[in-house]
């Protein structure tokens, strides 16, 4: 049964070793940028909660397959934990370079763990069908990319810091898809692209995760915190209680979907991530919140029978109708909210329009131009590419020792 696997040993170990020499070397300068005045801006308690988002919420999350359980734990937090090294490593190398202000080392490793939501995003679009090899060079790559798409927003097109970090699922969602589309599409008759009641138990336990700390994530680099977490625990209420309500409608017997409930209750935190620093009344981030969830039941339908299908795009963990088009319906709601606001002001509303059309425009034709290049790169033989009839499959990466004879 081994010689059917391939053996990453010569490539993986090393990759590893080498980021982390970089990462070595770039520690020993650390201590030009500590700066303890940080503990009085971000408290740990904010940000041990994005963290626990990140590694617990998005680990179980992924954990939708049957047969993939290992590695969409075992290896999100390896891209993780590697990922916000490069993170900080490339926020360095900006202030190195005189292309961003010097800030606290706190502040930028909370700025690479929200990056990082970018890379777990497009991990659930790729899931099993790609190996660690791939996951570590897409998530180098899309980080770099999101950190230009980030520097064009900020020098510009005029957005905040915080608000340029919240494209993380725009950014996330679309590369995801633009790379997953140029993978070889696996057979829907495929027994291990499926889930099983005990996966299904899994994702909505990441689902419960990632509920309970959004607040934390889209308030921890806002500048109105208490009143982002206000807003986005509303919306996460309100997102929660329409998708049992709509999971019931739309079912054939009136019954609860576990893939609408895990998906669409999370929508509420994705639609008001934009806004939840500039809502001044609850009910506004409650409407968004009930939108969202909407959004993400009827979109799943849609999707998966009418785009999906003739695009070719295989999108495993459904990150197209659950932060896709949720953040899509949240940057539309910024909009029609600044033109609320600066309605009085018209000589700058129409130039402040532009601009954030233009950021998300920016911002999502940038992550599917880069998808579709990385998606390519991610299919050469140089990668160690994956046939069909092995994705999905938790043996081809992991020891089994109980299951030695037949998996």
């Amino acid at each position: 049964m081994s010689s059917n696997y391939l053996n990453f040993r010569n490539s993986v170990p090393w990759l590893i070793l080498l980021l982390e020499a970089l990462f070595l070397v770039r520690s020993y300068f650390l201590f030009l940028r500590l700066n303890f005045l940080d503990w009085l801006v971000f408290s740990y308690p904010e940000f041990q909660d994005v963290n626990h988002m990140v590694i617990f919420g998005f680990g179980f999350f992924l954990m939708v397959l049957r047969r993939y359980g290992f590695s969409s734990t075992g290896f999100n937090l390896l891209i993780i934990v590697l990922g916000v090294q490069c993170s900080v490593l490339l926020e360095d190398l900006l202030v190195f370079f005189h292309l961003e202000a010097q800030e606290g080392i706190l502040k930028s490793i909370a700025k690479a763990v929200i990056s990082m939501t970018a890379v777990a995003i497009s991990t659930g679009a790729v899931l099993g069908k790609t190996n660690l090899l791939q996951l570590i060079v897409m998530t180098l790559v899309e980080l770099m990319v999101f950190y230009v798409s980030r520097c064009i927003n900020r020098r510009y097109l005029e957005v905040e810091d915080h608000l340029s970090l919240m494209h993380v699922y725009l950014f996330g969602a679309y590369f995801g898809l633009a790379a997953t589309s140029c993978f070889p599409e696996p057979s829907p008759r495929l027994d291990k692209n499926r889930s099983t009641p005990k996966s299904d138990l899994f994702s909505m336990l990441g689902s419960v995760f990632l509920w309970v700390f959004w607040p934390s994530f889209n308030s921890l680099l806002a500048q109105s915190r208490s009143q982002a977490v206000l807003n986005t625990y509303f919306a996460l209420a309100v997102s929660a209680v329409t998708a049992f309500m709509l999971s019931a409608l739309t079912s054939k017997d009136g019954k609860f979907r576990m893939t609408h409930i895990h998906s669409a209750a999370l929508a509420g935190g994705v639609t008001v991530s934009f806004t939840a620093q500039m809502i001044s009344h609850p009910w506004i981030a409650m409407i968004l919140g009930l939108l969202g969830s909407a959004t993400t039941i009827l979109g799943s339908h849609c999707l998966q029978r009418c785009l999906n299908p003739p695009l070719k795009i295989h999108d495993t963990s459904g990150v197209h109708f659950t932060f896709g088009l949720p953040a899509m319906l949240g940057a539309l709601a910024q909009i029609v909210l600044l033109v609320i606001r600066e309605w009085t002001n018209s000589s700058s509303l129409g130039y402040l329009v532009l601009l954030h059309v233009g950021a998300f425009c920016q911002t999502i034709s940038l992550a599917l131009i880069t998808g579709f290049i990385t998606g390519f790169i991610l299919n050469t033989r140089l990668l160690k590419i994956i046939p069909v009839s092995k994705y999905f499959e938790d043996q081809f990466y992991w020891e089994f020792p109980h299951l030695a004879v037949e998996f």
